[in-house]
């Protein structure tokens, strides 16, 4: 049995990653806060350290196959489990009132390769140290632009990038249930941080609290799902 909570948390300097952090260390955990900019990670864990909380900081590149491979083989001669994986990291290139029928294949790709691709490959080579947790979970911070049950034209690329995000998520979530691992995707809601700027109607607390319900709180079995504040919401 472990004892030791541990989490990871991908693009955590700064917004809903940051306050991600902060609410799990609070909890109990030793998180790993990653981000791709070393200056600003290790500014953000270090005023966290400041505070007593056990936050670590951890160089990550999610768009860089070299970058992920680095981290996992990092984190097998420092942790010897991971029981919760946030997949925050996130990127907008979208520009105000983009139409799907015009955005560029190279944004599309570029997008998708961090909001999409970057979770599938991380979950994939952190999955033997999550098998090795009580119960662990694979967070995905997705939106509800990716919604299919309330699609719209709404920044294009983004959505499309949070629609397959949220395919992952299903698939994941079944191949991973006989291995007690839980997996979910959660829309934060429209919160104020630099991508969702100052007028959101939610603060970074709101936008983060779904995903330490899920890290702490929720049902063992709860997986496969999407949720908004705490509920199940339509794919």
């Amino acid at each position: 049995m472990t004892t030791e909570k541990i989490a990871l948390v991908t693009g955590a300097n700064k917004g809903i990653g940051l306050e991600i952090v902060q609410q799990l260390a609070k909890a109990g955990f030793r998180v790993l806060l990653t981000a791709r900019d070393r200056q600003r990670g290790e500014e953000a864990s270090r005023k966290l350290q400041q505070d007593g909380l056990r936050v670590e900081f951890l160089q990550l590149d999610v768009t860089d196959e070299t970058s992920i491979d680095r981290l996992a083989k990092e984190l097998v001669s420092q942790i010897d489990h991971l029981d919760v994986l946030v997949n925050n990291a996130g990127i907008l290139l979208d520009p105000p009132n983009a139409s799907v029928l015009e955005v560029e294949p190279t944004v599309i790709l570029q997008t998708l390769q961090t909001n999409t691709l970057g979770p599938l490959r991380l979950t994939q080579k952190l999955v033997p140290l999550l098998v090795k947790s009580d119960a662990g979970k694979v967070i995905n911070v997705s939106s509800g632009g990716g919604q299919l049950a309330d699609m719209s034209d709404w920044a294009p690329t983004y959505s499309l990038s949070k629609t397959a995000l949220n395919a992952v998520t299903g698939m994941m979530a079944a191949a991973l249930k006989d291995k007690h691992i839980a997996v979910n995707s959660i829309c934060p809601g429209w919160v104020r941080t630099d991508m969702g700027g100052s007028n959101a109607s939610r603060s970074v607390q709101q936008g983060a609290d779904t995903v330490t319900w899920l890290a702490t709180e929720a049902p063992a079995d709860l997986t496969g799902k999407f949720l908004r504040d705490r509920e199940i919401i339509p794919w």
